[in-house]
């Protein structure tokens, strides 16, 4: 009786509730997928956490601190410079290559999702540009400055990510010409990967990365578990980065998310056999950061894609991964968490994978290779990943390049060897562990 009566109560609760929550009428914001847009957002936020983990987990003890400092540090920074100069630049009514107004945020600022208020609007975009620069933090870890990573960082979240984020999402030419990247396999991953690969070119290795024979040294991060749950948090948060970008609580955030599970499934899968088979071990790391290339595949094209082409796209994923991981160390390029690998390769290949997998009709006008609509899609990304790249990469290498000639890049040798959690932030993450430092 008392059940019954409960489901009366909350059932009559729920039809009067159901007007103002589908709409309010004075401003015409529909409340629940603002209810929505803010949860996703807030997930997208707590991926924060999970960069951290991993990239710590993945480095050794001695710069736990500094890869801490860094990844809690950008939010705000992204914050403030996005609010400031960055929105405007990506949002502003502008022209095709830059926004020009809605600078310092407020109320009035351009919303190209009226159904939403610009505060929440600009809360998830914020949350998609903290994660473009907290990409980078991992792949030039354990010997750049900290003033050299908050510099960049500001700038890239300030200029850089909002003017080709313009192109693409603002109004910009490759939106305008087709190019469709639904969550941001280039916008937000490739974006960080090229910035990324910019700053490992100029920082150079690790000390006793390399032997002198030309030969890879591995160097062990110091806790797989730490790793492990930022790996967890990460999958997590991407249930708020692909769905979220739906920006309304409709029918397809449903198939986006099952697609987003199913690629990074099917990629969690195919790394570890690949490692197996490479390497003869299941190595747990290569798993980790195969699960986060599929994420970061099926990001540009999980509104678009039926679950077979998710998984398709996923199993890609996690060879690619792999053999990134790899070749870049034969290649000299140090990095330490494998960001390269995870989201430029695959921001890379996930956004080519929409010119084959777009199944017709889910968006209008994107339709794939595979699916019968000949080679246009497929030309179009190519043409936007190469566009994205060639101008993030050189912005990215002048910037770099700038800080290094004025405050300097990299720490000192005594500080790289000791760790730059005492050379740069004053403290150890493990007070009263001895942690011993050599160079080899």
């Amino acid at each position: 009786m008392l059940r019954e009566k409960l489901r009366y109560v909350v059932g009559l609760l729920a039809i009067c509730a159901a007007p103002v929550l589908a709409d309010d009428t004075a401003g015409g914001i529909n409340l629940v997928d603002t209810l929505w847009v803010l949860i996703a957002g807030f997930l997208v936020f707590f991926m924060n956490a999970g960069f951290a983990f991993v990239e710590a987990g993945f480095c050794r003890a001695k710069n736990a601190v500094n890869i801490l400092a860094k990844n809690y540090i950008v939010f705000a920074i992204a914050a403030l410079a996005f609010w400031a100069v960055g929105y405007g630049l990506m949002f502003g009514k502008g022209n095709a290559v830059i926004g020009m107004d809605s600078f310092a945020v407020n109320e009035t600022a351009h919303n190209p999702a009226a159904h939403i208020p610009v505060s929440a609007f600009f809360f998830f975009q914020l949350a998609f540009a903290s994660a473009a620069c907290s990409i980078i933090s991992g792949a030039v870890a354990e010997r750049i400055k900290f003033g050299a990573f908050i510099i960049f960082g500001t700038l890239l979240v300030a200029f850089v990510y909002p003017i080709t984020g313009h192109w693409i999402w603002g109004g910009g030419w490759l939106g305008a010409m087709g190019f469709h990247d639904f969550a941001g396999s280039t916008a937000v991953h490739s974006v960080g990967g090229w910035a990324a690969l910019a700053g490992i070119l100029l920082l150079g290795a690790r000390i006793g990365k390399y032997r002198e024979d030309g030969s890879v040294r591995a160097i062990m991060g110091h806790s797989i578990p730490l790793a492990t749950l930022g790996g967890f948090i990460l999958w997590l948060g991407w249930f708020g980065f692909n769905p979220g970008s739906e920006l309304a609580l409709d029918a397809n955030v449903p198939r986006i998310a099952l697609t987003t599970a199913l690629a990074s499934c099917a990629a969690t899968v195919s790394a570890m056999v690949t490692a197996w088979a490479i390497l003869g071990k299941p190595d747990l790391s290569m798993i980790i950061n195969g699960c986060l290339a599929g994420l970061v595949a099926i990001t540009a094209p999980c509104a678009v894609v039926s679950p077979f082409g998710s998984v398709i796209i996923g199993l890609i994923a996690g060879v690619l991964v792999v053999g990134a991981v790899i070749i870049f160390d034969k290649l000299k390029i140090d990095d330490p968490v494998g960001a390269l690998s995870v989201h430029l390769v695959n921001g890379i290949w996930g956004t080519l994978a929409v010119g084959l997998f777009a199944v017709p009709g889910y968006v209008t006008g994107v339709s794939g290779l595979l699916y019968g609509g000949g080679p246009k899609q497929l030309t179009l990304q190519l043409a936007g990943v190469a566009a994205v790249g060639a101008a993030v990469f050189s912005v990215s290498l002048l910037l770099w390049y700038v800080i290094g000639k004025t405050l300097g890049m990299r720490v000192s040798r005594e500080e790289e060897i000791g760790g730059l959690d005492i050379g740069e932030m004053g403290m150890e993450a493990y007070n009263g562990f001895q942690i011993f430092t050599t160079e080899g």
